[in-house]
């Protein structure tokens, strides 16, 4: 549900998770290789040249010649690119507040069952072989 919401968010901005992603990453690190910036995506250098070479037709970013490295292009975000950033960070940011507003009058410690519970069915769902359901839908 989560991921489902940030995929329509980012949607309105012409913009998929990894490109948002991306977009932050080299905004963070100006110059930032595509070998790198695959590291911190966790994804393989197919998928990050496919992504930056959207970012790059969209307008957000620019590759440069390393200058030392001739084989090395570094990343940078355009000010279209600085400018969307910016505009996506708060309403993701807004989105995230609006979804965690259930939880705000939860105590800590009420808090913290409730993920550990979470993290233990999500944790048993992976481990499973079949994901097996009742008549109730639960997971079982």
């Amino acid at each position: 549900l989560l991921d489902d919401g940030d995929r329509r968010l980012f949607g309105q901005y012409k913009l998929t998770p990894p490109r948002f992603y991306a977009l932050t990453h080299i905004n963070e690190e100006p110059g930032l290789s595509s070998s790198k910036l695959s590291d911190r995506l966790l994804c393989d250098k197919s998928n990050v040249t496919r992504i930056v070479k959207g970012l790059e037709a969209e307008g957000h970013i620019i590759r440069k010649q390393h200058e030392t490295d001739g084989r090395t292009k570094q990343l940078y975000l355009t000010e279209q690119g600085k400018d969307v950033l910016r505009e996506v960070q708060i309403a993701h940011q807004s989105f995230n507040n609006q979804r965690l507003e259930s939880v705000k009058d939860l105590s800590d410690v009420d808090l913290l069952k409730s993920l550990t519970k979470l993290n233990q069915t999500l944790l048993a769902v992976l481990n499973s072989d079949e994901h097996k359901q009742d008549s109730n839908g639960k997971i079982v």
